[in-house]
C-alpha cells in the first residue's frame, strides 16, 4: 500500500537555457509581428509609436502571464504555496526579448529618430536576437560551431517570416 501511495513528481522545472532560448523566440516573434500588424494599420506618428511600444509591453506581460499559468496548470499537484508566482516570474525572457523593440519603438515616439519606417530597424534587430538566441543556446548544448550558425539561421529563419508576411500583406 505504500507504494500506491508514493509522492507525486516535482512539477517540471524548466532549466535557464530552456527558458532563454524558448521565451526569447516567443518574445521576438510577438514584437515582430506587433510592430508588423501596427504598422500596417497606419501607426507611424510619434504618438502611435509611444501607444505601439506601450501595447507591446503589455503584450509581452499578458502573454507571459498566460504562458507561465498554462505551465502552473499543467504541472501535476502538489503545488506549494509560492509555485505559481516561481512559475510566472520564469517567463522573464519572454519580456525581455521584446524590450529591444519596445525601446526601438518609445524612441520613435519620443524623436530619437524618424517614427515613419522605425519597423525595419526593429525586424533586423529581431532576426538578429533570434540568431543570437539560436547560436548561443547551441553553443551551450555543446554543438560544433558550423551547427551552431545553421540553428542560428533556422531561429532568424523565423523572423525572416515574419517580415515576408509583412511584406506581402502590404
Amino acid at each position: 500500500m505504500a507504494d500506491t501511495l508514493a509522492a507525486a513528481p516535482e512539477p517540471h522545472r524548466r532549466d535557464t537555457r530552456e527558458a532563454v532560448l524558448f521565451g526569447g523566440v516567443y518574445g521576438a516573434v510577438l514584437a515582430s509581428s506587433m510592430v508588423a500588424a501596427l504598422t500596417r494599420y497606419g501607426h507611424t506618428s510619434q504618438d502611435s509609436r509611444r501607444y505601439d511600444a506601450l501595447w507591446l509591453l503589455v503584450t509581452a506581460l499578458a502573454s507571459a502571464l498566460a504562458h507561465g499559468y498554462a505551465h502552473f496548470v499543467a504541472d501535476r499537484p502538489p503545488h506549494h504555496r509560492w509555485d505559481v508566482l516561481r512559475t510566472l516570474v520564469d517567463e522573464w525572457p519572454l519580456v525581455a526579448a521584446v524590450l529591444p523593440t519596445v525601446l526601438v519603438l518609445a524612441g520613435a515616439g519620443w524623436g530619437w529618430w524618424p517614427a515613419d519606417g522605425v519597423e525595419y530597424p526593429a525586424f533586423t534587430l529581431n532576426i538578429a536576437l533570434l540568431f543570437t538566441l539560436g547560436l548561443v543556446t547551441a553553443r551551450w548544448s555543446h554543438r560544433s560551431w558550423a551547427v551552431a550558425v545553421l540553428i542560428g539561421a533556422v531561429d532568424a529563419l523565423l523572423g525572416v517570416v515574419v517580415v515576408l508576411a509583412n511584406a506581402i500583406i502590404k
